[in-house]
């Protein structure tokens, strides 16, 4: 009877705004965001660790603006025909085509254009091989998303577990939060083994069941909490 009733109902990720887990780590970028179209040069760097939500914020921007949407990994020359609109490119610094991202820069202070460019770097740091590229590289405003704080990570750990149908205790989300790695990917990882380990031991998805997944030892933390 104590046993959770779990569906295994998978629901589809989503990227609207109202998903995105607003905190002191991404408020900043999230501004220098919205302030488009008044971006310098019309073209912004949105950069941070995997998982911090470049994609999702980029994604958001591009619906909202109606932007041409390209993948900087997996293209190869000659990309796209330009027509002046709003591009967005995802892992800009992947592209591997410095005439084609040297010509989306200089479009984007036109009227009505509009880049932006995601990367786990800042430009600056970008292989560019055209001497011009490098010089717009270095000059492209940023805006800068942090690893993500117990705010963020809180939120991801409920969005994960709710798109697998599972309703966590906040025992567990706290478990959590003291004692994996403070990454968005590793939060999603975590996630996913409770869930396939719960179908295998037919058991709830608890913090019980967290500690013997991590191998958690007695700790001070563990002693404080009465374990």
């Amino acid at each position: 009877m104590g046993e959770q009733l779990r569906l295994r109902l998978d629901r589809p990720q989503t990227l609207r705004r109202e998903d995105f887990i607003l905190s002191p780590t991404n408020a900043s970028a999230m501004a220098i965001l919205d302030s488009w179209p008044m971006w310098p040069g019309g073209a912004l760097a949105l950069v941070g660790p995997a998982g911090t939500g470049k994609s999702h914020l980029a994604m958001d921007w591009a619906n909202r603006v109606g932007a041409r949407v390209v993948r900087g990994s997996g293209v190869t020359a000659p990309l796209i025909e330009f027509d002046g609109g709003p591009v967005l490119v995802d892992d800009a610094d992947r592209l591997g085509d410095d005439e084609t991202l040297f010509h989306l820069i200089n479009m984007a202070a036109r009227p009505g254009g509009g880049l932006l460019l995601t990367s786990r770097l800042a430009p600056k740091f970008w292989l560019a091989e055209l001497p011009d590229l490098r010089s717009r590289l270095n000059a492209l405003p940023v805006a800068e998303l942090d690893e993500p704080d117990d705010l963020v990570l809180q939120g991801v750990l409920k969005k994960f577990f709710r798109e697998l149908s599972i309703r966590p205790s906040e025992e567990l989300i706290s478990y959590l939060l003291r004692r994996i790695e403070r990454s968005v990917p590793k939060a999603k990882e975590v996630v996913s083994r409770l869930d396939v380990l719960a179908d295998q031991e037919r058991r709830p998805v608890t913090r019980a069941l967290a500690r013997h997944m991590l191998g958690a030892e007695l700790d001070a933390a563990d002693l404080l909490d009465g374990l």
